[in-house]
C-alpha cells in the first residue's frame, strides 16, 4: 500500500514541479501522515518508529541545502514523505541515487549552456560564496526543479530494491 501512495505522490510532484516549480503541501503532508498511519497500523510501535525515523532522515538529508538556499521546502517535505512511507534505509538509499542524478542533470545543463568551465573555475577559486543567496539573478538560470531528481532517484532505487 505504501508503494502505491509513494508513486502517486512522486507522479503528482513531478508534474507540479515541472509545470509550476512547486511541490505541493497537499501532496507531501498527506503522504507523510499516510506513511506514519499505515506503518503504525501494520507494525504497531515499531511501525511508528520506522516511519518517524524515515521522516527525520529525509529532513536531515536536505535541511542543509535548504538552509543554504539551494532548494525549496517542497523538496525537503517530499523526501520526508518518502521516509515516512518507506523508512530511513530506503530514503537514504534513494538519496544517494537522487544526488547522483541531480549532479548529472546539473552537469548536463552546464554542458549544454557551455558554462561548465566557467562554473568550475568559480567553484574552485571563489571562497566567498557561502550561500546560494549571494548569487545574482543571472547566475540562478542554471537552477532546475530538483523534484525531478528526487522522483528519478527514488524510482531508480525502488527498482534496485525489487531486484
Amino acid at each position: 500500500m505504501t508503494i502505491v501512495i509513494l508513486f502517486l505522490a512522486l507522479a503528482i510532484s513531478l508534474v507540479t514541479d515541472l509545470k509550476r516549480r512547486k511541490i505541493l503541501n497537499i501532496v507531501t503532508f498527506p503522504a507523510m501522515i499516510a506513511g506514519l498511519t499505515i506503518n503504525t497500523f501494520l507494525l504497531g510501535w515499531d511501525g511508528l518508529l520506522f516511519s518517524t525515523l524515515g521522516l527525520i532522515t529525509g529532513f536531515a538529508l536536505l535541511v542543509i541545502p535548504y538552509a543554504l538556499g539551494g532548494m525549496a521546502a517542497g523538496d525537503v517535505k517530499l523526501l520526508m514523505a518518502i521516509g515516512a512511507l518507506k523508512g530511513a534505509v530506503f530514503v537514504f538509499g534513494s538519496f544517494l541515487y537522487i544526488a547522483i542524478i541531480g549532479g548529472m542533470i546539473a552537469f548536463l545543463i552546464l554542458l549544454v549552456k557551455k558554462e561548465l568551465l566557467h562554473s568550475m573555475k568559480r567553484i574552485i577559486f571563489s571562497a566567498q560564496l557561502k550561500t546560494l543567496q549571494g548569487l545574482n539573478k543571472n547566475e540562478m538560470h542554471h537552477a532546475f526543479p530538483y523534484g525531478v531528481a528526487i522522483v528519478l532517484g527514488t524510482v531508480c532505487y525502488t527498482g534496485v530494491t525489487f531486484l
